[in-house]
């Protein structure tokens, strides 16, 4: 059967980011959270009004995601750290290491975090996945990754996907509690197509893969194969994720970095409306 082809979509915010990543919906504030990563900044987006905010941070910031009781986790350079809702901060776990700075992360059911780290250099085998609960108690999972990227779980919570962007695949773990097993390969993007980089995965158990240096996101089905593709003008598409109040407007962030004539919306923040229908977001349990 061959993958659906579109190439609608409209643009949210007119952002010229640096490196935009990220994006995760907050329903109780009712905007999208994401984060330009090498400009230090963290942005929401009210869809429903327009109205935008920007908070810069003192560190590279790879991902925020919305707390239960109000505020960010933040996946920083130098570790993990929680903003309050009045912009207060604090670190849960610190863990410099020269060199590496925090990447991709995301909430897991039961609330804990899912942080990635890498390489400035991408050197391989120098990034980590750990996991993090609300009191700040720490489990490294993986440990030999070069680019830790996106993480998402499947609607009943029994599979984990996970991505290391440089393998070019997209890998699927069985979930056991806190603990991942079983790694095994769900679908790899072909040579020539762009890189995985983030993913959502749909209340249908489908995975949405924003692709680097391919312009696009793709959809897998829960067996991997590829049914739908959305083609986009900017080569850099790095993460996606369903928001708005019904959870069916696919936000996808983008990303001007590297890019010597980069596209007058790379850098953007898109939206695909009435794309599909995501699953809602657990929010960060510390």
């Amino acid at each position: 059967m061959t993958a659906h082809i579109t190439t609608a979509y409209e643009v949210a915010v007119r952002a010229q980011a640096e490196l935009g990543e990220g994006p995760t919906w907050d329903p109780a504030a009712g905007h999208l959270v994401w984060v330009d990563i090498l400009a230090s900044r963290v942005h929401t987006f009210d869809p429903a009004t327009g109205r935008r905010t920007v908070r810069t941070t003192e560190q590279h910031v790879g991902a925020a995601a919305p707390r239960a009781g109000g505020g960010l986790v933040l996946n920083l350079r130098d570790g993990v750290g929680l903003t309050d809702p009045d912009g207060t901060f604090r670190w849960l776990h610190r863990d410099p290491v020269p060199g590496r700075r925090g990447n991709d992360a995301a909430v897991a059911p039961d609330g804990a975090l899912w942080a990635g780290t890498m390489r400035y250099d991408e050197s391989p085998g120098g990034g980590t996945l750990t996991r993090l609960t609300g009191d700040g108690t720490a489990q490294l999972v993986l440990d030999d990754v070069t680019v830790s990227n996106g993480t998402g779980w499947s609607p009943d919570g029994r599979l984990m996907y996970y991505i290391d962007t440089p393998t070019r695949r997209i890998d699927v773990f069985d979930v056991d509690g806190p603990q991942v097993r079983n790694r095994r390969p769900l679908a790899r993007v072909e040579d020539g197509a762009g890189y995985p980089d983030g993913l959502t995965v749909d209340a249908d158990g489908c995975v949405w893969v924003a692709l680097w240096d391919g312009g696009a996101v793709r959809r897998y089905t829960p067996d991997g194969r590829l049914d739908r593709v959305i083609e986009l003008p900017v080569p850099r598409t790095t993460a996606c994720a369903f928001g708005g109040p019904d959870l069916t407007d696919l936000y996808i962030t983008t990303a001007r970095a590297g890019l010597t004539a980069p596209h007058p919306l790379a850098g953007a923040l898109l939206v695909v409306p009435g794309a599909g229908s995501g699953l809602p977001q657990p929010a960060f349990a510390g």
